[in-house]
């Protein structure tokens, strides 16, 4: 009887520590932040999002807002950022709208999967987020392969529904050195950092198959993802970062 009772606790031990699925069996999180050049607190932020930039479990990007262009900071002047589009601060309104229920805004703001926001340099919260954001129920597979010299992207059949297919070109790094403004004199490194969004489709709940424009990663140090969105920035379903190196 003692024996076994040892052998159920042996066995109970075993299924409390089995290890967790591994990174890169997750489907993608999507992460992305709103930063500026102009903010003195983005910095760790963007530090932040270049490691999450280099997991496989992550899709991370970099959407750079207009609204710090024009402060003044004292006698250091205003720096406009050379990555700056009022688009950008655009997508980041309506994301607040959708969760906070505010068009107020802030930086550095990570939000996470279309679901769930957080200060980005907060690196214990947003970490929660994104565990939390991994564990949703129904993520589409997405996926993106050369075929014929061109890039392709899949999507998993799903729940009934209806989601925007959404292109997002990014480039890989930059480097800047600030003159200007709260971060003055400061040499800011910046990863995936977002040039174009472009929806190329609409996901209605069947496998979906779609040819990416030929410019979809072209360019020196140029990189692109595939989102699946809900409309009127809802929760990203699944996310995809297009292979690098040559197509075949």
């Amino acid at each position: 009887m003692k024996h076994l009772i040892f052998t159920v606790l042996a066995l109970a031990v075993t299924l409390v520590t089995a290890p967790p699925v591994p990174a890169q069996d997750r489907k993608p999180v999507v992460v992305e932040l709103f930063t500026s050049q102009g903010c003195y607190s983005c910095p760790p932020a963007e530090a932040y999002l270049g490691e999450l930039a280099d997991r496989a479990d992550v899709v991370a990007l970099e959407f750079h807002v207009d609204y710090w262009d024009s402060l003044n900071y004292m006698w250091h002047g205003k720096w406009k950022d050379p990555f700056s589009a009022p688009e950008h601060t655009q997508r980041q309104r309506l994301y607040n709208v959708a969760i906070r229920s505010q068009s107020g805004v802030y930086t550095p703001q990570m939000i996470i999967d279309g679901r769930l926001e957080g200060v980005g340099s907060h690196r214990g919260r947003i970490s929660d987020l994104m565990n939390q954001a991994a564990k949703a129920e129904g993520k589409l597979t997405v996926a993106v392969t050369a075929q014929g010299g061109r890039l392709q992207a899949s999507v998993s059949e799903g729940a009934a529904g209806v989601a925007d297919i959404i292109l997002v070109r990014f480039q890989d790094r930059a480097e800047t050195v600030v003159q200007k403004g709260e971060n003055h004199g400061k040499v800011l490194i910046s990863r995936h950092i977002v040039r174009e969004t472009r929806k190329l489709g609409i996901w209605r709940g069947a496998q979906t198959a779609l040819d990416l424009p030929a410019d979809a990663a072209r360019g020196d140090g140029m990189g692109c993802a595939i989102l699946v969105q809900a409309p009127n920035h809802g929760p990203i379903l699944g996310a995809a970062i297009c292979p690098k190196g040559p197509l075949s």
